[in-house]
């Protein structure tokens, strides 16, 4: 009877030691906030780099963007319909984020920038648009019998979020997306 009794001690006990041990292996060590990478810097002239907007804006107004934001930096350029002779008007804001790290749940590890990135891209609205080098979304809305148009484009690069929002008129849908998209691959390139 002793000897059922030790050996159904020495049963319960080696699979607390194996179950403690594969415990402790899956938990590791802690999570810090210094495990967590930070976003990555930005240029300080990042909207200057992004060069001659002035094809996006009626013929007489003068192309400034305007930068504000050091972490996530916003580019605007306004051209207002009661400074022009004709009826036009319009507007270009570029948004520039860059994607630190998270803390992940107890016991897990942080979220890579890319992955916080990439989250940040899924919650836009918007259509995929296939065939991009990078995952792109787009999102048009017309007003004004078809010559008013506002486009927002989104592009996704590793840790980067760029968004485009170019609204103008009068000025073609497919002229408006284009300028757009090449404005938003600019901005991936020069924030690199």
């Amino acid at each position: 009877m002793a000897g059922g009794v030790v050996r159904g001690t020495l049963i319960a006990s080696g699979v607390a030691l194996v179950a403690g041990l594969g415990i402790g292996f899956a938990s590791g060590e802690p999570v810090h906030e210094d495990d967590v990478i930070g976003a990555r810097k930005l240029p300080a002239d990042l909207c200057g780099r992004l060069g001659d907007i002035s094809a996006l804006l009626p013929k007489a107004s003068s192309p400034v963007f305007a930068q504000t934001g050091t972490g996530e930096v916003r580019c605007r350029a306004v051209a207002e319909e009661s400074g022009q002779q004709t009826f036009t008007a319009a507007t270009v804001n570029v948004r520039i984020t860059p994607y630190a790290g998270k803390l992940g749940g107890e016991g897990e590890p942080p979220f890579r920038p890319d992955q916080v990135a990439r989250k940040a891209f899924d919650r836009e609205k918007g259509v995929i648009m296939p065939g991009r080098p990078y995952p792109t979304r787009i999102d048009r809305f017309g007003r004004t019998g078809g010559e008013d148009w506002k486009v927002s484009v989104v592009v996704l690069r590793d840790d980067l979020v760029v968004q485009v929002d170019y609204e103008a008129h009068p000025v073609e849908p497919a002229k408006a997306e284009q300028a757009a998209l090449v404005l938003a691959d600019r901005a991936i390139w020069e924030a690199k």
